[in-house]
């Protein structure tokens, strides 16, 4: 089951909070999921490696573009590293989504994203393709995904524990 905006209401309230950090309670919160906003843009300097248990596993490297002085960056087409301003506490009985924003899309841009896991903790990062041959403009805060939680059948007896576990 998704968790309604009445039951992710109740759970920013609880101890530690589902989501930390928020800007706007009522711009960000949905009638099934809240709004993630935009806190910083990286480009890529290196390649990755990915191997089956992380014993050969290299993130690449990234450099993070700054903001204009009116608060935008403009983004050309290709693969980018966003980071947001929200952190995250799912509980041990939630698993989450995320999902771009419509008006991205529309405007030829793309959020992919990692599940989170039960008991993750931590300021996300996500993947941003821009597809729009003309580029896209991004403001500081712009809400660009939403998260949507599901209800598991039960809860889980261990949480997520790998590296990302309390990222900044």
């Amino acid at each position: 089951m998704i968790l309604t905006k009445s039951e992710i209401l109740s759970l920013l309230k609880s101890t530690p909070p589902l989501i930390e950090g928020y800007m706007d309670l009522t711009k960000q919160l949905q009638p099934a999921g809240f709004d993630l906003t935009l806190r910083s843009v990286h480009v890529f300097e290196s390649g990755g490696t990915i191997d089956f248990d992380n014993t050969r596993r290299v993130i690449p490297q990234w450099k993070e573009l700054p903001f204009r002085k009116d608060s935008s960056v403009f983004l050309d087409p290709g693969a980018y590293v966003v980071s947001f301003n929200e952190i995250v506490n799912i509980p041990l009985n939630l698993v989450a989504i995320a999902k771009p924003r419509s008006s991205l899309l529309r405007s030829g841009a793309t959020v992919s994203t990692a599940v989170w896991d039960p008991g993750y903790r931590g300021r996300s990062k996500a993947l941003l393709v821009v597809y729009n041959s003309h580029g896209l403009t991004l403001y500081k805060n712009a809400r660009i995904v939403q998260l949507i939680f599901i209800k598991l059948t039960g809860e889980v007896l261990e949480g997520y524990a790998g590296v990302y576990q309390g990222e900044t």
